[in-house]
């Protein structure tokens, strides 16, 4: 129960990474704003989280709508009193190759991987600045550091990298940490849509030879969210069993 009363925000929640953080943060005690696209997905999400005992409300959200994303940070307010810990976890992907890629595939995987992180964190900094207190973390990928036929994806997680480093040190002295969480190869509906020569090859880079589990990124985010953490800030932490691209 290291999170116990702590008030929590979970952008992408509906499935995976997302609800596998949405629980672990509620079994450590706080009380989940369950944010996605996916109405149904945040309702059942929402719904385990109230079995637990812990207060949960499912938002149907777009983040990559600034008063969408803002909608989150105030219904943390008025439903929960406050909100100590965001996560923003909302992510797409529209892989082609670069001399194939539309723009609109572009320009919509930039709006909600890398946008959507900077509507919801301007928002919540600016309440958790008067609360003076605050645990941000950000999933990015290891894709940020470049993949082929995904020259969206890794600029805008490479972005989420850049910009949380700059908010860490914007907001340290108010008592807000920011830090980036880089999964690699993580069982997902998405991963297990991988074709199998393409997973042998991953698999191959992958040190520790095992695909993750989404409640691998759940104990890390738990553990920055935690006030064991509370002197990291601007970290890259990667889950990924050593994965190297």
């Amino acid at each position: 129960m290291r999170l116990k009363d702590k008030k929590a925000a979970v952008t992408g929640a509906a499935r995976g990474i997302g609800r596998a953080i949405a629980l672990k943060l509620a079994r450590e005690g706080a009380d989940v704003i369950v944010a996605d696209i996916n109405l149904e997905g945040v309702q059942k999400v929402a719904e385990e989280i109230k079995n637990m005992g812990r207060k949960a409300v499912d938002l149907k959200v777009d983040v990559s709508i600034k008063e969408e994303a803002e909608k989150i940070i105030n219904t943390a307010k008025d439903e929960l009193g406050r909100l100590d810990i965001l996560v923003n976890n909302a992510g797409i992907n529209r892989d082609a190759m670069l001399h194939k890629m539309s723009d609109e595939d572009w320009e919509k995987v930039l709006a909600v991987d890398l946008t959507g992180v900077f509507f919801c964190t301007r928002a919540a900094a600016k309440l958790m600045r008067d609360q003076g207190y605050g645990r941000i973390i950000n999933i990015s990928s290891a894709s940020w550091m470049g993949n082929i036929g995904q020259a969206n994806y890794s600029a805008a997680k490479a972005g989420v990298v850049g910009f949380s480093k700059t908010a860490a040190r914007e907001l340290a002295r108010k008592g807000i940490t920011v830090n980036v969480i880089c999964p690699g190869f993580i069982d997902t509906e998405m991963t297990r849509a991988v074709p199998d020569k393409v997973r042998a090859k991953i698999m191959e880079k992958i040190p520790m030879g095992e695909v993750g589990k989404p409640e691998d990124v759940a104990n890390a985010v738990a553990f920055l969210a935690s006030d064991e953490a509370r002197y990291i800030t601007g970290a890259i932490i990667d889950v990924g069993g050593g994965m190297v691209l």
